[in-house]
C-alpha cells in the first residue's frame, strides 16, 4: 500500500509542512508569543513561542499524519480499505494543518477571525464526507465501526455502516447549519448521537441474530 501511494504520501506530507514556509515569510511580522490554543469563547488560553508555532506545530502534525498512514498500512485487512477511504486518511491531516495554521497566523497578525465557527464548519464537512464513504467500506481494523459483532459478521458490518453513513451525513449537515452559533453544547451532543445510535443499531442486529 505504501508503494502504491508513495507519491501521494510525499505530496500530502509536503502540504502538511507548507505552514512552515508561510511562517518564515511572515516571521518578522509575527509576535514572539503566539496563541496556539483557544477556549470555547474564541479567546486564547494557551501560548507558544514563535519558533514552536512555526516549526514545532507542523512537525507534530506531520508525525500524526505519518502515524495514521503507518497504522492503516499495518491493518491485517488493509486490502478491504477502499482507495477513497485511504485517500481520506491521506488528506485529512494535511488539510487540517493548513486550516489550523492559517487560523493561528491570522490571529497572531491581528485578524479577528471566528475560530470556533471555522473549526466546527470544517468538522461538519468532514463528517459529511466520511458519511458518504462509510457504506462503501468493507471489514477492516482501521476505518469504520470496529466492534466485535461487526468484525465477526460481514452482514452486520454492511448494514451498520450503511446506517451509520446516513446518520453521519445528517449529523454533519446539522453541525454545518449550527456552526454559526459556535456552541460546543450543540456540536458534542450531535457527535455523540452519530456514534451511539449506529452502535445501538449494530448491537440490536447482533442480538436479533443470536436470539434466532
Amino acid at each position: 500500500m505504501l508503494k502504491k501511494y508513495k507519491s501521494t504520501i510525499i505530496l500530502t506530507s509536503a502540504i502538511t509542512l507548507l505552514p512552515i514556509i508561510a511562517g518564515l515569510i511572515l516571521w518578522d511580522r509575527l509576535p514572539a508569543e503566539i496563541a496556539t490554543h483557544f477556549g470555547t469563547d474564541n479567546q486564547p488560553n494557551g501560548y507558544s513561542s514563535k519558533a514552536f508555532a512555526v516549526f514545532g506545530l507542523p512537525l507534530i502534525i506531520l508525525g500524526i499524519h505519518l502515524l495514521c498512514i503507518l497504522a492503516t498500512n499495518a491493518d491485517p485487512k488493509k486490502k478491504n480499505i477502499s482507495d477513497k477511504a485511504f485517500a481520506t486518511v491521506l488528506w485529512i491531516i494535511p488539510l487540517l494543518s493548513l486550516v489550523l495554521m492559517s487560523m493561528t497566523y491570522a490571529y497572531a497578525l491581528g485578524s479577528k477571525i471566528k475560530i470556533g465557527f471555522i473549526i466546527i464548519m470544517f468538522m461538519g464537512i468532514l463528517f459529511i464526507l466520511l458519511g458518504n464513504y462509510m457504506p462503501k467500506t468493507r471489514q477492516n481494523y482501521t476505518f469504520g465501526l470496529r466492534i466485535p459483532w461487526t468484525l465477526n459478521d460481514e452482514e452486520n458490518w454492511v448494514k451498520t455502516h450503511r446506517f451509520a453513513g446516513r446518520i453521519m451525513v445528517l449529523g454533519g449537515a446539522v453541525i454545518c447549519a449550527t456552526a454559526v452559533f459556535e456552541n460546543p453544547w450543540i456540536f458534542f451532543p450531535v457527535v455523540l448521537i452519530m456514534l451511539l445510535v449506529p452502535l445501538a443499531y449494530s448491537y440490536k442486529l447482533y442480538k436479533n441474530k443470536t436470539n434466532k
